[in-house]
């Protein structure tokens, strides 16, 4: 302010103060009286000095669900499509099965609307061929039957005629070694009556019909001969012939069994294209039960994402927000890296809900006026954002129930609660910004609560 005036506030008030504090100083009763209020200030500064002090540790979050079915999902389409309707609004209760919207197909492989009895054709005359195919392999096999009985027979036959021809064969050898003999007693009976006919005891006729006889049986031995070598040809003809049955038969069996081979591969082709066909069925079946997109569970649609009618969506692309209804209710609180280890699953945790007033002493938590209980479920192996870790904090057993108000995502401040320690070594922890101290437990390990030399280094 501008000092314009003569006469001078400031001093005046000085002034009259000192005149006022020294009166009072100067009357002993009134000193009396302040000394002893400066001493019980004094004392109960000390009291409090002692006074219990629960440790917290605190963090920020927001409402979530306990387990992951119950957190808000999107709903997506199965297939790609244009919306033809919609059947819900934002913000309806929805039950699980209740039909969201209505698309309608956009790929040109599937237009016909008489697709399915196209599909069924197709299955019909494809067993039809399979039909055909197996009454093609039976009577082959029929074939393959006949031919192996045949070759059984011609066989057998060929083998008989070998026989045949073998006795023979014998037997003209036997003719043989029976005219070499004749010849051999014609030719002595000639050199004995050429001999006697020199002597002119026998005549020229006898010698003559001697010699003649001679000739004759020389003439039977060639033809036996002869027939002995036509034997053993025949023997050998008989042998080729039992090889070439045998080699034309297994020829035509080879050939026989090389078409069923071939009408079974033609059979399972056509099978696995009947399956194919099969398939394609169903799945057009299927696709049709896509058209109409339906809600996976009970909730609220809480936002659309697509809007108007005409719209082409992607496959798996997201249509709406869904809530489920009656959602087990819990915090997600994050809290620093340097204060997870002082904490354990089954910690007491006091929570301030936003929009829900209350008052909170943390280090004196009975005190606290709206606040509600928690225990921490889950702690974070990892951590979530910001080098931070995320505790899942469900509502405590016999404390006060959580407001039936709150919805999810909103915000929550929270305080885990540890050990008592003295209010003076509380200050002077804050006062050196150190971390809440840990005590051993009988098992070796650390645990909030009183501080000692080991848990202080």
């Amino acid at each position: 302010m501008l000092n314009i005036s003569e006469n001078n506030i400031s001093k005046a008030t000085t002034n009259e103060f000192n005149d006022y504090l020294s009166s009072v100083l100067s009357n002993p009763r009134s000193t009396r009286v302040i000394r002893r209020w400066m001493l019980s200030f004094f004392i109960i500064f000390i009291v409090v000095l002692f006074l219990p002090w629960q440790q917290n540790i605190n963090g920020k979050g927001a409402i979530t669900a306990l387990t992951p079915q119950d957190r808000p999902q999107t709903i997506q389409n199965t297939i790609d499509g244009q919306i033809v309707e919609w059947f819900v609004r934002e913000g309806q209760l929805v039950q699980k099965g209740d039909t969201i919207l209505e698309i309608r197909e956009i790929k040109d492989d599937y237009f016909d609307p008489n697709i399915i009895e196209r599909f069924d054709e197709q299955i019909t005359a494809k067993n039809d061929g399979l039909d055909s195919y197996g009454q093609k392999i039976a009577a082959l096999n029929n074939q393959v039957s006949a031919l192996e009985a045949n070759l059984r027979l011609s066989l057998a036959k060929a083998k008989n005629k070998i026989s045949q021809n073998r006795t023979k064969v014998v037997s003209d050898s036997i003719d043989v070694v029976n005219e070499n003999l004749q010849v051999k007693i014609a030719q002595d009976r000639y050199e004995r009556g050429l001999t006697q006919y020199e002597k002119q005891i026998f005549s020229l006729q006898d010698l003559e019909s001697r010699k003649l006889k001679v000739q004759e049986t020389q003439t039977k031995l060639l033809s036996v001969q002869n027939k002995l070598s036509i034997s053993k040809q025949e023997l050998i003809n008989s042998q080729i012939e039992f090889n070439a049955v045998s080699a034309e038969y297994n020829e035509k069996l080879a050939k026989a069994r090389s078409d069923i081979g071939s009408a079974k591969a033609s059979l399972a082709d056509g099978e696995n294209e009947l399956s194919k066909l099969k398939n394609k069925k169903s799945s057009v079946e299927v696709r049709r039960g896509y058209y109409i997109v339906r809600a996976p569970q009970t909730g609220y649609v809480v936002k659309t994402l697509k809007a108007g009618i005409g719209e082409t969506i992607k496959q798996g692309e997201s249509i709406c927000t869904l809530q489920p209804t009656n959602p087990q209710v819990a915090v997600e609180l994050y809290v620093r890296a340097m204060d997870v280890p002082l904490i354990s699953k089954g910690r007491e945790v006091r929570l301030e809900f936003e929009g829900w007033p209350a008052l909170q002493f943390s280090g004196w938590p009975s005190v606290a006026v709206g606040t509600f209980g928690g225990t921490v479920t889950v702690i974070d192996f990892v951590d979530s954002k910001n080098g931070e870790y995320r505790l899942l904090v469900t509502p405590k057993v016999g404390d006060e129930e959580w407001p039936e108000q709150l919805r999810v995502g909103s915000g929550v401040f929270g305080w885990v609660m540890l050990e008592n320690v003295p209010v003076w070594y509380e200050l002077w922890r804050q006062l050196n910004a150190f971390p809440p101290s840990l005590k051993a437990n009988p098992d070796g390990d650390y645990e909030e609560g009183k501080s000692d030399e080991k848990a202080k280094k």
